[in-house]
This record gives C-alpha cells, structure tokens and sequence, in this order.
C-alpha cells in the first residue's frame, strides 16, 4: 500500500480512506476516528469497509466503530451511511447497531425494582424510546453492501478482498489502493498537565476525563472519576482512559470500579479498555442496560455474553434503592433519553453529588411528554424533581431532542448555576449559548483540575485505606476475616523522600514492604534490559526474608513514597502455612534478572503489568531438555506451557513445519490450558534447551485473577497456539 498516494488518507487513529468518483470510502473505524474526517475536505464519509475483526482484544477496542459516523450522516447530513462487509459481518453489525440505537427488543424493567415494596412506580422506558424512535428503522439509517464472490461494486468503484484477506480498491479496473484487511488504533488524545509526582487521589473528588461530545474534534470525549476513600470510580470512561491516567501520573489500580449509565459509543468504548486491565473490574449498572452492554461488544468481539461476564465482576443496581461503593450511597434513576440510561444522586458523609447522564431535563419537554401521553403524571413528577439541592451537579447539555439544551441549565437560579458544571458539550457551544455573565461552569478536564470536595475523614480512614491497597496483593487471596484483622495489626507507616535509599543491597533483610504511593526503583548488580520500577499496591523485600540470604538489590525511591512495613518475625508468623508462603518461596527461588528480562521483552508478555509479572515469576518452574523431544502434541490434551529462555523450538502443524520460537517466545495456549482443549499445534525441540515450565492449575489461578490477558495472550499470538 502507498499510503504517500494522494487518494489515500492514512487517519491519525488509525484506519484510512480512499478517495473516489463514489466518495470518500473509509477502510476500518477505531474509536473517533469521525474526529479526524471531520476536519478533513471530504467530510465524514458515507461508505465503510469493515476490517476481517472487529475487535482488537490487545487494545480492548473495537475497529469498527462506525456508530458515530451513522449519527452524523443522518442527523446532521440527513442521508445514509453504507457499509461494505461480509454477510456474517452484517448480521452481527446490525445486532450492535440496534442496540446502540434503539436499545434492546424487550425491556423488563420488573428485576430492576424492590419486588417485596408495594405501589413501586416503573417508568416506562419502552414508551419513551418509542418516542424518540420517531418509527425510524435501521434501514432508513444504513445500507448494506455484502462481498459477493469476495467482490463489492459500487458504480465504477471495485471493493475486493484478496487471498491475504487485504482489500484492494479499483476504479474503472485501475487499482486506487491496496489496504490491510486488518486494522490497527493509534490512541490520540489529550492529557492536560503531567504531575511531577503520581497521583494521590483525595477522600472526596471528581476528575473530568472529557467534557465533550463525540463529534467535538477538538477536545476529549465525556467521561470523569469520583474518587472516594481514596479509590476511584470511573463513570462512562472513554476510549484511551486508561493510557490517559499512565500519562497523567495516575496509577490505573486506583480505579477498581465503573458506573456503566448506558450503550452509546461515546460512554461505554472505554468500559472494555477498563475490563481487560489488571485484576477483575466492578461494574455497576442496571441488568437491563448490563445485558445491551454484552450483546453490543458480545457481536463486536465475536464471542459469548456468558464469556465477556468472566472478565468482571458485574454489581447489578436497583433503582429506588441505595446501593454502596466505597462507603458512600448512591442511589440511581433512569434517565429520559432514547435508549435505557441511569443517573445517580451520592451521598459521602455531609455532601452529596449528583450526575444527570444523557438526559434531556427540559421542563417543557416534560410537559409536552405528559399532554401526549408518553408518560404519566408520576414519571412528570419524578423528571421535574431532579436533586438540585446537591452540593455538586455534573450535568450534561446538548443539542435536544435526546439532550438538555444549554439554555434550560442557564435559565435556572444563580444558586443552582453556581455547583453546576456542563459537561458532555463542546466549548464553543457552551461559550455561545449561555449569558455572559452566567455562573455556570464547564467541566475542565485533566488532573490538575481535579474537583476536591472537603469532607471530614470518617473514623475508618486509615484501616479502609490500607485494607484497599492490600486488596491487589496475593497475599489477601482466600484468607479468612482474621488474618485480615491480623495485617492490619502488624503493619506500619514508613515515608521516604524521593532519591532516598530504602533497601541497601548486601544488608540483612529485616522487613516486608508494600507500596501505599508513588514509585521505587530496584537496581541490581545483573543488567537489567528494562528497568524495574514498582507502584503503588507492588511489594518488595520478601526474598531475603524467605531465604535468609542477603539484600540483592539496592531499592531507591522514585517519588516521594508511602510504604505500610512489616517486620520479619511479625511477616513471617503471619505467612507461616498460607498459600502466599508457598508462592514467595518460589518466587525467591527462581527470581533475578533474567526472568524480569525475559518477560519484559518477550513480545507476548510485555503487556504485563509489574504486579502481573511478579506473580507470573513466582510459577516458573525451570526445565532443560537435552535430547529431540515433542514437547506438545497436536490434538491432544496438554498441562503445561512454555517460556524458551535459551534454545530453539519448531512448530508444526500437520507434520509441516510452520515456523520456529525462540528465547522470550512462550508455546501452550493460555486460552486452550483454561478450557482443557487440545493443542491445534505440535511443538518439538531437537535437544539442548532450557525453558520456563508453569503448570496448568498455575495457569489457570493466573488467568482467573486477571481475565482480560486471556483472550490478549491468545488473539495476538494465535499463529502459534
């Protein structure tokens, strides 16, 4: 492909465009992608080639987000978008498109509700999406072009999938472009201000992540954290997220919950990016949106819903009844807006905030709504009462009918305008719509803006602190309350400065360290290939502890540090016959340098985090093989796999050699050891080779604690395995 053609267009996030006599044809959609066309002559275009996947599972994004552009074309262009794809494709885009646009086919509302309450109002969310529906069909929004014979022609213009499944694009049988079948995201966006130290987030504040709308190429899209007890909760986090928070200095272990308030492109791309991080997310939201949300990304990443529910731990909402995160109640509704969506009202000792989601709280509306019988007199009550008297108000605004004009928000009292932030509109059209001297704000993005909310610490401060940093470490895993009790009774509070020396290497160990904030160093006398820096809620010291040998490396602070110390006698008791004994014992055994290099470049496990590496070293079993062996057969069960630390091994399949794997390279599906099938490869060595063993029931604890590597290790390297 010769992306320097000036008929090609390579977009910033990735995919690209063709120009032709038929317009402008786009090959793949990564999230926002509708941002790059829209600044470009063309325009967004009205034909798109879907990639051979849709799903990036590296990435944890889909590539073929054509939503966005589907609602610019008719809605603003009013005309149809078309899109260029298999038949399979079709049908599975058409039940992602339904969803998002319509929502779902049947809506129960009855699980969502205290069954054992009486006279409990419902309202009728299928009622109201009808309205918005305006009888418009699928069809009046999108057409569907289907390969036949791996072939789409559209008037002079010749869409083809090759035998490489690359497309090729030809106008009047001249070949305009050859474009990779499979496409891959560029993540772009912006941070605001780096903090020279990492993040230490407060007991009470509001982090806005975007404070636009989709189609606003200039700033980020919607989404925010509400930090509690010093954990956060992402509401609706957009695409990127989580690269947001690495940049801005923020551990993302922070973050361990999501509020999930409905399936638009621009709420929920970024929840899938959260999932398939480190450890098991919660996400909260009610069953009726959480079953949209997994028939959406179900048909987007071609896979269950009953799989995508092993990757999180789902926390279903009622409306009407207080639900707790992090101490503080949250009580939620549902919103007016075209498909089921979930706003909140949280209380946190003496304050109270409240988020509007997309809703349109128009008073007008309201009424109209009412006089035409799309809803009763206690659904008018219930939107006209909106908690205003919240301390402070995350609202949204937008262009109506399915959004609250900013000219409703500005027409309300000076008290309410003042804890009022706009969120989820472009600065231009904030600026332009509201009086000049009006006290509404709009919501800055980035973590130096972070809203501080000044509350007192309740009594439980320190413990509930501790307990949430404890709670990433393998340490805390099936062990009953008391030994909970116990920790909490053992640990002290150590901080240093930072360049301060914290461990001196050939010193006696003494304590157990685990990190509450900011990041260390460990330096030692082997050369590492990537340097091992620890954050908050790793650990370290343990190795001199569990063998009696000597400090091997120096570890020196990064930042200004935190740490919860344990003595060794005190560490030791309280590890004595734990799983977690059992694994610092092995880790100690096989740790060094070499398993960090090994891990950190390998090609496959690089994508580990720090705290995923230390507990992927603590099953490597060492094995030498010096004779020709077959190590794993084709079509047959396997227990184990491999990392290749010296040496070479052959892959075959059907008794053809098909490539060789060497140092760094791992053999033995991730996926396949979890489901118990049977190796679709055979891999053999001809002697002399020294590898990593880790053991199925090893593989499988690994893969239980962090989900989302699964399908990362799998996809990526399905070639092999």
């Amino acid at each position: 492909m010769d992306i320097a053609d000036q008929n090609i267009i390579k977009l910033n996030r990735g995919g690209y465009v063709v120009l032709t006599s038929a317009g402008p044809v786009q090959f793949g959609s990564p999230p926002e992608t509708i941002k790059d066309t829209m600044k470009m002559s063309f325009g967004v275009p009205q034909i798109f080639v879907l990639p051979n996947n849709f799903f990036n599972w590296i990435k944890g994004i889909s590539v073929a987000e054509v939503e966005f552009p589907i609602y610019y074309n008719y809605f603003i262009k009013k005309r149809k978008t078309y899109i260029i794809c298999e038949r399979e494709q079709a049908y599975r885009f058409k039940n992602v498109l339904h969803e998002a646009i319509f929502g779902p086919k049947n809506i129960r509302l009855d699980r969502e509700f205290d069954q054992l309450k009486e006279n409990v109002f419902k309202p009728d969310i299928k009622n109201e999406i009808e309205y918005f529906r305006n009888n418009m069909k699928l069809s009046d929004l999108v057409g569907f072009f289907i390969f036949n014979n791996n072939m789409v022609k559209l008037k002079n213009v010749t869409v083809r999938i090759e035998p490489d499944n690359n497309f090729t694009l030809s106008e009047n049988e001249y070949l305009l472009a050859n474009i990779p079948g499979d496409i891959q995201y560029i993540p772009k966006y912006d941070i605001g201000q780096r903090l020279k130290e990492p993040y230490i987030p407060p007991l009470f504040g509001i982090t806005c992540l975007g404070p636009s709308h989709g189609f606003d190429p200039e700033q980020n899209t919607s989404g925010f954290i509400i930090w509690l007890n010093h954990k956060g909760i992402m509401v609706d986090p957009p695409v990127n997220s989580t690269e947001w928070l690495k940049d801005s200095n923020v551990s993302p272990k922070l973050v361990d919950s999501i509020i999930l308030t409905h399936c638009h492109a621009d709420h929920d791309a970024g929840t899938f990016q959260k999932i398939l991080e480190e450890g098991v997310i919660n996400v909260y939201t009610t069953k009726t949106v959480m079953h949209s949300f997994l028939r959406k990304y179900s048909a987007f990443a071609n896979t269950s819903m009953k799989y995508l529910l092993k990757l999180f731990s789902f926390k279903p909402v009622k409306i009407g009844e207080p639900e707790f995160i992090h101490t503080a109640k949250f009580g939620f509704f549902y919103t007016l807006h075209s498909i089921p969506t979930i706003g909140f009202k949280m209380e946190y000792q003496d304050k109270s905030f409240s988020y509007s989601s997309d809703h349109n709280n128009d008073p007008a509306l309201h009424k109209k709504l009412l006089d035409t019988g799309v809803i009763n007199e206690a659904r008018f009550n219930e939107l006209i009462s909106f908690p205003w008297e919240s301390d402070v108000i995350y609202h949204e605004s937008g262009i109506p009918p399915l959004h609250t004009p900013i000219k409703v928000l500005d027409s309300k009292s000076n008290e309410i305008k003042r804890k009022t932030v706009v969120y989820h509109i472009s600065k231009k059209d904030f600026e332009s719509n509201i009086a000049q001297d009006s006290a509404l704000t709009l919501a800055k993005f980035g973590i130096e803006h972070t809203l501080n909310i000044d509350v007192m610490a309740p009594d439980y401060h320190k413990v509930y602190q501790a307990l949430g940093v404890l709670n990433f470490i393998d340490i805390f895993d099936d062990m009953p309350l008391t030994k909970a009790q116990e920790f909490i009774s053992i640990i002290k509070e150590e901080y240093y400065k930072k360049g301060d020396l914290i461990i001196k290497m050939g010193t006696a160990g003494d304590k157990f360290y685990v990190i509450a904030s900011g990041n260390v160093s460990v330096e030692t006398e082997s050369d590492l290939e990537k340097r091992k820096i620890y954050g908050a809620c790793d650990y370290f010291g343990e190795q001199a502890l569990v063998t009696g040998n000597k400090r091997a490396a120096d570890v020196i602070a990064e930042t200004d540090v935190m740490l919860y110390t344990i003595e060794k006698d005190k560490f030791l008791n309280f590890i004595k016959g734990t799983e977690f004994e059992k694994t610092l014992i092995n880790l100690a055994r096989v740790r060094d340098s070499e398993t960090w290099n090994i891990l950190s470049t390998s090609f496959a496990f690089q994508i580990l985090t720090s705290t995923q590496k230390t507990l992927f070293e603590s099953m490597f079993h060492p094995v030498v093989f010096d004779t020709e062996s077959e190590i794993i057969k084709e079509n047959e069960l396997f227990d184990s796999i491999y990392i290749i630390r010296e040496g070479e091994v052959f892959v075959f399949k059907n008794n053809n050699k098909i490539t060789s794997l060497k140092r760094g390279d791992f053999f033995g599906s991730m996926a396949k050891i979890y489901n118990k099938q049977p190796a679709s490869f055979s891999f053999k060595i001809n002697g002399n080779i020294s590898l990593y063993k880790i053991n199925a029931e090893d593989a499988i604890k690994f893969l239980e604690k962090y989900p989302g590597l699964q399908m990362k290790l799998t996809e990526e390297y399905s070639n092999y395995i």
